[in-house]
């Protein structure tokens, strides 16, 4: 299925030019999408001034809650104005892609004001490492009280590939992925959190009792959901209960997985830590799941991503159920469509999206708009919601 799908691929990055009509033109990287019942979409700045922010995520209200990365600060934004909320930033390690990462809701936070996320840290011995810790927010008073850890231990090199993406899903798991830290042998060794996806319950921290080897002697093993990645950065669960992952290659070949449990996803970069195999070597023993749709050559540092709401009345038109990608280097929002079986029939992407500079974060809010992050630096980085507009 991958030779097939890899085979419609534009081998550059600006792919094949789709022209709709004077305001929307897109460029595909992969198979045409459809020129009918595509809406121009309204791309709106919800706060400014931040700084490489990880993720996004609604908690009522028109409230939103932002991670940022480097300042380890945690934002809550409300009626276009940002909020620090007191957080123990200076207890996050912060080196090159690790830092404050991946966050999630609760989804009875209304009853229980939990949230989850992601951070970098610094262990007794002085080493580091990135853990999942759950969280109680007080809203009115601004401020966050640690509940627990709910996992930790996930290997650590400079910072670099540190993950780490989360995802609540209707099953009620905490679904974390991690990246490799950029040692080879990571992804996989079933005795390390590198590389993978992880199922934990997510108030007592114990791994999922429906995980492949849940009830295994070695601790990491027992939460592996899946395993052989490179680097996790987007987690999504579609509307008929699959879980489906987004992924950096090296110098090609992002990916989008479809998860099943147990699987191995193929990447193996050793000796050392070879860079030039490929991300999914079918060629290891036992069998490799084949990625979903892969960016061939170059890479476009695919991110975050969520499910377009399906609904007729979303006003999403051709991009209802599509999955809406962010791209860091690409700079632009991809709409992935994938039919009932998970083949790849289109991808389009909006030029309306590709004004803003590198994407990091996409989460869908409660009204069926996107929500995405820039990804720029300098403290100029935003959140911006997508809305369609017929």
């Amino acid at each position: 299925m991958r030779r097939a799908i890899l085979a419609t691929l534009p081998l550059t990055l600006a792919g094949a030019l789709t022209a709709c009509d004077d305001n929307d033109r897109a460029d595909s990287i992969g198979p045409a999408a459809p020129a009918r019942g595509v809406p121009d979409l309204r791309v709106k700045t919800v706060v400014g001034g931040l700084d490489h922010p990880w993720d996004v995520a609604s908690i009522g209200h028109g409230r939103l809650l932002v991670t940022e990365r480097d300042r380890a600060r945690l934002s809550l934004v409300k009626n276009g104005r940002r909020h620090t909320i007191d957080f123990p930033s200076r207890r996050v390690w912060v080196s090159g892609e690790t830092g404050l990462l991946g966050m999630a809701v609760d989804p009875d936070f209304s009853q229980n004001h939990r949230l989850y996320i992601c951070q970098g840290g610094t262990l007794a011995s002085g080493g580091h490492d990135v853990h999942v810790t759950a969280w109680r927010l007080n809203v009115a008073d601004r401020k966050v009280k640690r509940i627990k850890t709910l996992v930790g231990g996930f290997p650590t090199s400079s910072g670099r590939h540190g993950g780490c993406r989360l995802l609540v899903t209707r099953s009620g798991a905490l679904l974390v992925g991690t990246g490799d830290a950029a040692i080879g042998t990571n992804p996989r060794n079933l005795g390390s959190f590198g590389g993978k996806t992880l199922r934990l319950d997510r108030f007592s921290g114990k791994p999922w009792p429906g995980n492949r080897w849940g009830h295994a002697h070695n601790q990491a093993k027992r939460y592996i959901h899946t395993w052989g990645h490179r680097n996790v950065q987007g987690l999504s669960q579609r509307t008929d209960g699959t879980l489906w992952s987004v992924e950096h290659g090296p110098d090609r070949d992002d990916e989008v997985n479809l998860l099943r449990n147990g699987a191995d996803y193929g990447w193996n970069p050793v000796p050392g830590y070879n860079e030039s195999v490929p991300m999914t070597d079918r060629s290891l023993p036992g069998p490799q799941v084949a990625a979903r749709w892969s960016s061939g050559f170059p890479t476009l540092a695919t991110s975050g991503a969520d499910w377009v709401p399906t609904g007729r009345a979303s006003g999403w038109g051709s991009y209802r159920g599509a999955l809406a990608v962010a791209a860091l280097k690409a700079s632009r929002l991809l709409f992935l469509w994938f039919d009932h079986s998970g083949h790849l029939r289109w991808v389009r992407v909006p030029s309306a999206l590709t004004h803003a500079g590198r994407l990091r974060a996409v989460t869908t809010a409660p009204n069926g708009d996107l929500l995405v992050t820039t990804d720029n630096g300098s403290g100029r980085d935003k959140v911006l919601r997508i809305s369609p507009h017929a």
